[in-house]
């Protein structure tokens, strides 16, 4: 990544040069949203680097881990980070996902992510732990737990990007993906989170949640306000 590149990239998460790792991670996490709108508007993602950097930087989209991490790791080796890709296997109804179903980072020695779509994670070391979550070594990999739960278990040998292509077209084809269930655009906020989850606005404050049911025209309106998304049409598998 050039430093033009690098430049557009920290104003796109409104962050300087100088940042410290946890505030690059925190205002990330906060300006690019979690999303997997191009699954159902019918268009293959690819894990091409400049392909990450146009889309998240200069089109100012969202996406899924491999790509929201995939382009910080350009970003943070550009700023001179020792930066390493894992590979991980999701937890959820009682099973492991398949092997590269999530990709997270370790910088400078720290696990950072700013690519899982459940909540966002902390920086933090191995054995470490923060606000319920924690990072708990199994056998030589890595478990990050949300109070007591495992989420999913990384690796700790370090991979390249490209191979994590063939399980990133696995969740973008396989009718049974959790990403093509639904279009989702998903960001935290100070106070909670802010969702358009298919026809539904979720916007959740504290203990409080709110959903809106909303039409065709709402739906890019609301992809616009809450995220900065601009959509040509409303993204939906069963348009396509």
């Amino acid at each position: 990544m050039d430093t033009r590149t690098a430049e557009a990239y920290l104003a796109r998460i409104g962050a300087r040069r100088d940042s410290p790792l946890r505030e690059l991670h925190e205002r990330h996490v906060r300006s690019v949203p979690f999303e997997n709108l191009d699954i159902h508007l019918g268009r293959v993602i690819t894990l091409d680097e400049d392909a990450l950097v146009d889309k998240i930087v200069h089109r100012r989209r969202g996406g899924f881990c491999y790509e929201l991490n995939g382009a910080f790791a350009l970003l943070l080796r550009a700023l001179g980070h020792d930066v390493e890709l894992l590979a991980g296997k999701v937890f959820a109804d009682g099973v492991f996902g398949p092997p590269f179903g999530h990709l997270a980072l370790r910088v400078d020695g720290l696990l950072v992510d700013v690519g899982f779509g459940r909540f966002p994670l902390p920086v933090m070391a191995p054995g470490g732990r923060v606000d319920g979550v924690e990072v708990v070594d199994v056998d030589g990999d890595l478990d990050v737990r949300l109070d007591g739960v495992t989420q999913f278990r990384l690796e700790t040998r370090p991979r390249s990007l490209d191979e994590f292509g063939a399980t990133s077209w696995y969740h973008q084809t396989w009718p049974g993906s959790y990403f093509r269930r639904n279009p989702l655009c998903s960001l935290p906020t100070a106070d909670g989170r802010v969702t358009v989850a298919g026809s539904k606005l979720i916007v959740t404050v504290g203990e409080d949640r709110h959903v809106e049911d909303l039409d065709d025209a709402g739906i890019i309106a609301a992809h616009a306000e809450h995220f900065g998304v601009v959509l040509d049409r409303v993204p939906g598998l069963d348009r396509l």
